[in-house]
């Protein structure tokens, strides 16, 4: 093609396409088309574009799993799964599309063949699935043309009979049962309550909610320690679209207050600690007596991780497992300041004492005292959400952006000027983002835009600590 145009010869139209194409699978380059989806501009081409430049599944090597055929181990062996039509069955849920009548579920298939009326496994709930319908959808219609009877590898399909998959979830066959990676979502890092006007009100709300959660695997719903309804989520926009949703689209009448950072609890430092039972519960006197290593842990999105280094002769099978599982609520209960969810921390049975009172309840009562004392002497820590920002700007603002990240206690990255305009990538703690896409225009007259994504948990500044002692 560059011999042609050096010579000043006409290109043909198939050269440009296979150009595009080998240039794009080996991520050479990347086609940009415009148009605009809200006004059915350019959508055409960019349909056309996907079929002559993207990867079909013969393009892309073959997709790795868990082997769960395999003998039960702490780590199972990978597979390949081809992308053919004579392989198992092996698929993707990308997406479920909540309705009262049934989900519809989305599916990849990235290998063997699916048909309607028939069983699938989850693997990763280790739950059979009943396959009721196939559809192939478009745009939002769903008319009977679209029911089909069968779908192979390659294609995407909607699912309707699903009734425990979710986001991210692999469906296969039970007798050769392999696990895709999943999708990873980022922890929630900011709340919001909701409280329904009456009870009817309330039954309406968890009903509403119910539907969502299913949608979005990046939503969540508890309850706080007032008996709210907390909202979690990704940032401000995201918890304002289900605002929107829920009283545009589900015409509920509730309130919702200003949303709160999701703040996050762990210790300082590593500690020993020992925690005993030794009282008189319904006149019957219980013994029990336990040691543990209460850490911090690195990680970024490491929760609360509860291990054993204790002798079995020590502590037998039924009171490890009354001990493990007493620790593992005490992980899920949250912290001692403003009882925060915990993560980054580690908790180790070190050792233990029995007699012939001892029994589980004796056993729980003591991994809650240790656990407890535990996060006393390990040293409270506040861990607040910090968020990736990637702002371009023109170059005649960066000043006043980075006077202003560095009053939002914003640690700036890298800055990379592009012709006219300026990246600026910086890291800041969520408290200090709040509204910060109208403090954006008013800094740049409007010709700024911003992303804001969770990046990850840091320590909280002593002053915000106190703020919650």
């Amino acid at each position: 093609m560059m011999m042609l145009a050096m010579d000043q010869q006409p290109i043909p139209a198939a050269m440009i396409h296979q150009a595009l194409r080998a240039g794009t699978l080996a991520m050479k380059i990347q086609p940009l088309l415009c148009g605009s989806a809200l006004h059915g501009i350019g959508v055409q081409p960019v349909l056309d574009a996907v079929t002559r430049y993207l990867p079909s599944p013969l393009d892309r090597p073959p997709v790795e799993g868990d082997d769960l055929a395999a003998k039960k181990q702490d780590e199972p062996p990978k597979t390949l799964r081809k992308p053919d039509p004579s392989e198992p069955f092996a698929g993707l849920a990308f997406k479920v599309q909540p309705a009262k009548t049934g989900d519809l579920t989305w599916v990849r298939v990235y290998s063997g063949t699916l048909k309607a009326n028939s069983r699938v496994l989850n693997p990763g709930k280790d739950k059979k699935e009943n396959v009721a319908q196939l559809w192939q959808i478009h745009v939002t219609k769903r008319d009977r043309d679209g029911q089909i009877d069968t779908v192979s590898a390659g294609d995407i399909v909607g699912i309707i009979g699903l009734r425990h998959t979710v986001t991210g979830d692999t469906l296969c066959e039970a007798k050769e049962p392999l696990l895709l990676e999943p999708i990873q979502f980022p922890e929630t890092v900011i709340s919001m309550a909701i409280e329904p006007e009456n009870a009817t009100e309330r039954d309406k709300l968890q009903e509403a909610l119910a539907l969502l959660l299913r949608q979005d695997p990046t939503l969540q719903v508890q309850t706080g320690e007032s008996g709210q309804t907390l909202l979690r989520g990704m940032g401000e926009l995201h918890l304002e679209v289900y605002q929107k949703r829920l009283l545009r689209d589900f015409k509920l009448k509730v309130r919702f207050h200003k949303p709160e950072v999701s703040y996050r609890e762990t210790v300082g430092q590593r500690v020993e600690v020992v925690g005993e039972c030794n009282r008189q519960i319904g006149g019957q006197t219980l013994f029990a007596k336990l040691k543990l290593r209460v850490e911090p842990l690195e990680e970024a999105t490491a929760g609360v991780q509860v291990l054993t280094q204790c002798p079995p002769e020590r502590l037998p099978g039924e009171l490890l497992e009354a001990t493990l599982d007493a620790l593992r609520s005490c992980g899920e209960s949250g912290g001692l300041i403003s009882g925060y969810p915990l993560m980054r921390l580690r908790v180790t049975i070190l050792d233990a004492e029995i007699n012939e009172t001892s029994n589980d309840v004796a056993f729980r009562i003591a991994a809650n005292e240790a656990f407890n004392a535990g996060l006393q002497q390990g040293g409270p820590v506040l861990l607040e959400p910090v968020m990736r920002v990637n702002i371009a700007t023109p170059e005649e603002y960066v000043g006043d952006f980075v006077g202003d990240l560095h009053q939002r206690r914003a640690v700036i990255q890298h800055t990379e000027s592009q012709g006219a305009i300026t990246q600026i990538e910086a890291n800041a703690p969520l408290k200090e983002l709040f509204g910060y896409s109208s403090a954006m225009r008013s800094l740049s007259q409007g010709r700024a835009q911003c992303s804001i994504e969770p990046l990850h948990y840091a320590p909280a500044p002593e002053a915000e600590l106190k703020r919650f002692m």
